[in-house]
């Protein structure tokens, strides 16, 4: 499911040019650019975390966006699905220095980790893009739980947080819509008027 919604990732990334760098995404801190640097960066920190050297800070050290952040994403996408494939046990160990110095978690976790962050930033950069966002079968009702298990709190209001607080909710159904709902997006963002674009 991990590597899927990473090919998901890809599929939406490559539809940019460097002119798409600037658009602005429904992560509000970051543009396209930033954005797809940082999922860079994150696919190279676990990669680095599931060959045992996660503690490596420079792994997690995102580039700046330029002429080859699209081409940097997608050979970063194709390295975390392989490292991956290595991982022998859900009981690996993952160091996580995001999370805090010294955070390890065993690899079942940290890859669910990986997995709901790339179902989202999959539809961030969809949307961001103008795009269709089509996860693989399966992938939103599996990514649904983790999303959910995601606790509230102070934490989510800090500087840096991995994810806003939650947006009120009505009655959703649809596990896309309640996923980045939990998670502090809108289903219904839209790129400001001047960076609309009617699809690719």
């Amino acid at each position: 499911m991990d590597a899927r919604a990473v090919r998901d990732s890809v599929a939406a990334v490559r539809h940019a040019t460097v002119d798409d760098l600037t658009r602005p995404t429904p992560c509000a801190a970051w543009n396209l650019g930033e954005l797809v640097e940082h999922m860079t960066a994150q696919h190279r920190g676990f990669a680095a975390a599931a060959r045992g050297e996660g503690r490596d800070l420079a792994q997690w050290k995102a580039e700046h966006p330029g002429p080859g952040t699209i081409r940097r994403y997608t050979t970063a996408a194709e390295a975390v699905i392989e490292a991956f494939a290595e991982v022998c046990s859900g009981d690996q160990d993952f160091t996580l220095p995001e999370f805090g110095t010294g955070s390890v978690f065993p690899a079942v976790r940290a890859i669910g980790f990986h997995f709901l962050d790339y179902v989202v930033h999959a539809w961030d950069a969809a949307r961001a893009l103008g795009v269709p966002f089509t996860p693989a079968p399966g992938l939103l009702d599996a990514a649904l739980p983790i999303a959910l298990a995601v606790p509230d709190g102070a934490h989510r209001v800090l500087p840096g947080a991995a994810f806003a607080t939650p947006l009120r909710q009505s009655v959703v159904r649809d596990p896309l819509s309640r996923i980045l709902l939990h998670l502090g997006r809108s289903p219904f963002w839209t790129p400001p008027p001047e960076h609309a674009s009617a699809g690719r």
